[in-house]
């Protein structure tokens, strides 16, 4: 099984670096190979929680050269939650991959564990009649110190639905629960790794950028 690593990570901050650059992103030093994945950008300020930036990623399978270089930029540019990622911010910039395995459909909404699943909700919202859809990465209902509970309710509104949440609803989804692996870099690390692989740290339009 292939598991997140630190190479992954760089090329997504090679591949935000040369958008800036309006360059091409140096070759990736991993192999390809097809599974689902995301890409997730924190922001960290003053030594501070890290906050979230922008994730974005796919629930299927996808190569991970192409997967990587386009959720690099999708999450860090076209999440819309948040305004796009500029290039004076990647000093403060923390980034984390996912590679998503053991996918597996729940007996109901509470049959997972929170920090060892992730979890996709599907539900019909009773209000507009129509099907829809959210998902948590395994890390996220533990750094947001959720119960199960807490953690579904939430998913129902990530997933649009401003009806009311009755356990009627709760007990209609469809949970599919999985597992992923993960590595995070912050973009200090990123220049180390750089100056070390390459001789010389990045750079963004002729100017060097310091952390």
């Amino acid at each position: 099984m292939v598991s997140a690593n630190k190479e992954m990570v760089v090329y997504c901050f090679d591949t935000l670096v040369a958008h800036y650059n309006s360059e091409d992103a140096p070759p990736p030093a991993f192999d390809e190979g097809q599974h689902p994945l995301f890409v997730t950008w924190k922001k960290v300020v003053n030594g501070g929680e890290p906050r979230l930036r922008g994730c974005i990623g796919s629930l299927e399978a996808r190569g991970l050269i192409n997967g990587f270089k386009d959720y690099a930029l999708n999450s860090a540019l076209r999440d819309r939650r948040f305004p796009p990622i500029q290039a004076k911010e990647l000093p403060t910039l923390e980034c984390t991959v996912s590679i998503l395995t053991d996918y597996e459909n729940a007996k109901d909404y509470l049959d997972w564990e929170v920090g060892t699943h992730g979890i996709i909700i599907e539900f019909t919202d009773p209000d507009y009649n129509t099907r829809r859809s959210a998902t948590y990465l395994p890390e996220v209902a533990a750094h947001e110190g959720w119960t199960k509970l807490e953690a579904i309710d939430s998913l129902i509104r990530k997933a649009g639905y401003n009806g009311p949440i009755t356990e009627s609803l709760r007990k209609r989804i469809q949970l599919t629960k999985y597992q992923s692996t993960l590595f995070t870099m912050h973009y200090s690390e990123y220049v180390a790794y750089v100056k070390q692989a390459r001789g010389e740290a990045p750079s963004i339009l002729g100017a060097k950028l310091r952390n």
